[in-house]
């Protein structure tokens, strides 16, 4: 069964520092690029950061930039989000997803998902 799944959310103050893990079993991750998405409630899914099947390419949404990394070790078919200076407006549930090998803008490219994790920021 091929599954994505992730870990690492939590309730958090502002200022502070999480690391979201997407596990992959089931299929080889490194032959596929992972997107993490989050959702907030009543907001649309938004892309958050993307890294390509070797990692030699990484983006990130305006928002997160500077303040997020995405990195993969696809010996552990492990892909994570290292989340710094984190803020009320991170809140949301997190959610990793996979393609064949590169990037893409276009949500509906992405075809296998994981259930997501909460991530809440506050004080």
């Amino acid at each position: 069964q091929l599954q994505l799944v992730e870990s690492g959310g939590g309730l958090v103050q502002p200022g502070g520092s999480l690391r979201l893990s997407c596990a992959a079993s089931g299929f080889t991750l490194g032959n596929y690029a992972i997107a993490w998405y989050r959702q907030a409630p009543g907001k649309e899914r938004e892309e958050v950061s993307c890294i390509s099947f070797t990692g030699e390419y990484t983006d990130y949404a305006d928002s997160v930039k500077g303040r997020f990394t995405i990195s993969r070790v696809n010996a552990k078919s492990t892909v994570y989000l290292q989340m710094n200076s984190l803020e009320p407006e991170d809140t949301a549930v997190y959610y990793c997803t996979a393609r064949a090998r590169y990037c893409s803008n276009y949500v509906n490219d992405y075809i296998y998902w994981g259930q997501g994790t909460q991530v809440t920021v506050s004080s």
